[in-house]
């Protein structure tokens, strides 16, 4: 990582804290198959998959500039990916978003471009101030020309974040103890249209996924040819919570292939036949009337 977006101090506590959020998520496959009870903070923290419903796209909210925005004016062109996090978090969301932009820095795409990022503040007291001094820290670390127009940073109410939340399937809670969200990490890959394609979890993102996920949710209308038939190869492994190679796809495909080869072949190879007889035959007339 080139870099890191700080977002405060670590506290001990929370570090217990978000180890066991990012159990819940299933990250930590070790932390998942622990025996005893959650602590109490974690009740009803975690994220369960929305897969196939429709993100509430009249949801309103306020953007980095203080404009009055809709979700649904960052959707109908591009796939989209959404985070919801917070911007005075003190360690998970800037970690996430941290493993956000290292991911995103190593494919040949640009925010604005073949995908658009939504980032949603699930904190309703924070101001678009906030999110305009985070948009900035995240591009310059980012540092893809044009990102700018690609990737949004919302403040909204209660009502319409706890909206969101609810459809998208992401719980958190406020400790009131601590003054802190506790939530798991992950984000989600919509549709141009609006629908729930893929879930990402943990603060590292691989390329190759992030890459397979937007490919996916993209309908056919993002990627040259050769990421089309990558995205055929591969299938998202739920339990692993990335892509993997699919091999039944693979044979297809390489069966195909053969097939296609074989074919070329033998079309080839009759191509020719059929010319030399052609020239013998026409040589044949051409004797009978010299004798």
């Amino acid at each position: 990582m080139a870099g890191l977006v700080r977002g405060g101090a670590v506290r001990p506590s929370l570090v217990v804290a978000v180890a066991a959020a990012l159990a819940l998520a299933g990250v930590t496959p070790v932390f998942a198959q622990r025996q005893e009870p959650l602590p109490r903070d974690l009740e009803g923290v975690g994220i369960e998959e929305r897969l196939g419903v429709a993100i509430p796209l009249d949801l309103e909210f306020t953007d980095e500039s203080g404009g009055r925005v809709r979700l649904g004016d960052f959707f109908g062109r591009r796939p989209v990916v959404l985070t919801l996090n917070y911007y005075e978090c003190p360690m998970l969301c800037t970690l996430q978003l941290n493993g956000l932009i290292e991911g995103i820095g190593q494919l040949p795409w640009t925010p604005g471009d073949e995908f658009e990022i939504v980032t949603v503040s699930i904190n309703p007291l924070e101001t678009p101030t906030l999110a305009r001094l985070k948009k900035q820290a995240y591009l310059s670390e980012l540092a893809k020309p044009g990102a700018a127009s690609g990737w949004h940073f919302l403040v909204g109410s209660e009502a319409n974040i706890r909206a969101l939340a609810d459809t998208v399937g992401f719980r958190y809670r406020y400790n009131e103890e601590r003054r802190e969200y506790v939530h798991a990490a992950g984000i989600m890959v919509a549709t141009p249209s609006g629908i729930l394609a893929r879930y990402l979890y943990g603060v590292v993102y691989e390329p190759k996924s992030l890459r397979l996920a937007v490919l996916e949710a993209g309908e056919g209308k993002v990627g040259s040819a050769a990421e089309q038939f990558l995205l055929y190869c591969f299938h998202y492994d739920a339990e692993a919570g990335r892509y993997v190679v699919a091999a039944s796809n693979v044979m297809r495909a390489a069966g195909g292939l053969t097939a296609l080869v074989l074919g070329i072949w033998l079309a080839t190879a009759w191509l020719r036949g059929s010319g030399q007889e052609g020239a013998s035959g026409d040589g044949l007339p051409e004797a009978g009337k010299s004798g």
